[in-house]
């Protein structure tokens, strides 16, 4: 299956006088904005989860807005019945517990009751506690410490972010419902197609700021205060974070993380990866699958979503006559994987699609 192939889908809404018109950003809009899109789909979703749950493995690039996704379909269906879990910050949590005696004694005791693997336990122990982070940890513990995870949420729909990471977990994850006891609930496999592109150029135009770490995107998504620096001749964000120190003082200077100028030049072997185990996955039988696409060509976008579902590029000038910055914004366009220019999506009409695809595989 080729890029290409990701079904387009459409988020107009056919009616009668004036289109609506929403901002995707403002969170009570957004409500609006889904039971707008989406109204008589969220209805039969959650009518279906006060008794059933289900299971969703998401699959895409590193960066392609897995946990977004998750996040906002939980915001806008049912906050206290879904729940995400990212594996890559199961593990990374992992750290302080062991560094914890009495925390460390108890993961021991847990992986002695439920982890089945070629490598011994107290080998696996160590290297938890000395891995790379660019090495996998056999699929055997993963298993082991999702389920100690997910048992803490209790029977809810459960968003896996990050299993399966290679070829050979997809066998595990096409059994995994049953190894946590939720074998009467339905899996999804969700695949999003993201452009190389619009990874690459998010990453390059990100910037954080040095006192709270808030991340922001100077290009993509500003702050409420932007200025001009004369001698470099360059635009910049000041953190706007109510909680961030520096607001008392007018505001820190964001700037670009180390290593963010590169792009996706240093995870690009990742990118890779992810992409063939997506389409891989897409090729199997038997499973319900589900297709988000975070972009369209430019030529369709039209037809297919609403002018405010597109993301917006922020542009600016400075105004040395009133010496001020000018913000303005257009439709952000990008090059996708086959060579054509397309706008990205902000995140509500991917989610949107999203619910839509899930009523309908789960034949609501």
């Amino acid at each position: 299956m080729k890029t290409q192939e990701f079904p387009f889908f459409s988020t107009k809404v056919e009616a009668d006088g004036d289109p609506k018109s929403f901002d995707l950003t403002d969170a009570s809009q957004r409500q609006e904005y889904f039971e707008y899109k989406a109204g008589a789909e969220l209805k039969k979703l959650r009518e279906y989860l006060k008794e059933n749950t289900f299971i969703v493995y998401l699959l895409g690039k590193k960066s392609s807005g897995k946990g977004t996704y998750a996040k906002m379909f939980k915001e806008i269906v049912a906050p206290d019945k879904v729940e995400h879990l990212s594996i890559g910050d199961m593990i990374r949590s992992f750290d302080a517990v062991l560094h914890d005696p009495q925390g460390k004694e108890g993961l021991i005791e847990f992986l002695k009751q439920k982890y089945r693997g070629p490598m011994p336990l107290q080998d696996l122990i160590v290297s938890m506690e000395q891995r790379s982070t660019k090495t996998l940890l056999p699929s055997e513990l993963i298993l082991a410490l999702t389920e100690r995870e997910i048992n803490k949420f209790g029977k809810k729909v459960i968003f896996l972010d990050g299993f399966p990471r290679d070829l050979d977990q997809v066998s595990y994850s096409l059994f995994f419902k049953n190894l946590i006891d939720y074998r009467d609930d339905p899996d999804i496999f969700v695949m999003i197609d993201v452009p190389t592109d619009v990874i690459d150029q998010r990453v390059k135009s990100r910037v954080i700021c040095p006192i709270c770490n808030t991340s922001r995107n100077i290009r993509l998504l500003p702050t409420k205060k932007v200025e001009y620096d004369q001698k470099d001749h360059k635009f910049y964000l000041i953190c706007d974070n109510p909680d961030c120190p520096s607001v008392k003082s007018n505001g820190a200077r964001m700037v670009t993380k180390e290593g963010d100028e590169l792009g996706i030049e240093p995870i690009r072997s990742r990118l890779e990866k992810d992409e063939t185990l997506m389409f891989q996955i897409a090729k199997m039988h038997g499973i319900k699958k589900v297709f988000l696409r975070n972009s369209l060509p430019t030529r369709l976008a039209k037809e297919y979503t609403d002018e405010y579902e597109i993301t917006p590029e922020f542009t600016y000038n400075w105004n040395q006559a009133e010496n001020i910055v000018e913000v303005s914004k257009r439709p952000w366009e990008v090059i996708d994987n086959d060579g054509e220019r397309c706008n990205s999506l902000m995140p509500p009409p991917v989610v949107v699609s999203l619910i839509k695809q899930l009523v309908e595989v789960l034949d609501l």
